[in-house]
């Protein structure tokens, strides 16, 4: 896996503060991405034990309340089994931190995953610059949904996915 960025005290995607790792590697290359530079699965820097280190030392802070997996898409297929792994590790080392994952394909598509049973909420759906409103909560367009998976899984498959929240931020 490679990886572009690793966000601390973040406040934009997902709840609390947390970390956040960009990855590099997209094949949905939307139309107005915010960041189109992580689309090139070659790009950015091979993640080592040193940026595992930053990430587990930033998590170890109380005050942190969890990591988000963004990009990029930590789904793409140069991705998935590395995050499935870090996820893992995440969850034996900071089992109470919380886990948020954004990825270009949707819900229906991934619920079976079983890397899905180890995060806590999914922003699903490729970006729609014609959907796009800076209002919304950690999601740019309003085509993408911000799925509360425990919950979701928990209702079972062809039950439809539960959101973690309301759509727009408090003006």
């Amino acid at each position: 896996m490679r990886y572009h960025n690793i966000t601390k005290d973040d406040m934009l995607n997902g709840d609390g503060l947390r970390v956040v790792l960009w990855v590099a590697g997209c094949s949905h290359c939307c139309r107005g991405c915010h960041n189109p530079v992580t689309w090139d699965p070659n790009g950015g820097l091979p993640f080592d034990d040193a940026a595992r280190g930053e990430i587990f030392a930033q998590l170890a802070k109380p005050y942190i309340s969890g990591i988000t997996f963004s990009g990029g898409d930590p789904l793409h297929p140069c991705n998935r089994s590395d995050v499935r792994r870090l996820i893992a590790e995440i969850r034996e080392k900071e089992p109470q931190k919380t886990i948020w994952l954004y990825t270009g394909d949707v819900w229906e598509n991934v619920a079976g995953d079983p890397l899905m049973r180890q995060i806590d909420v999914l922003v699903d759906g490729e970006f729609h610059i014609g959907e796009h409103d800076p209002r919304l909560m950690w999601k740019g367009s309003r085509n993408q949904r911000v799925i509360d998976v425990r919950k979701s899984l928990m209702r079972g498959a062809g039950a439809g996915p539960v959101l973690h929240c309301g759509d727009y931020i408090e003006q």
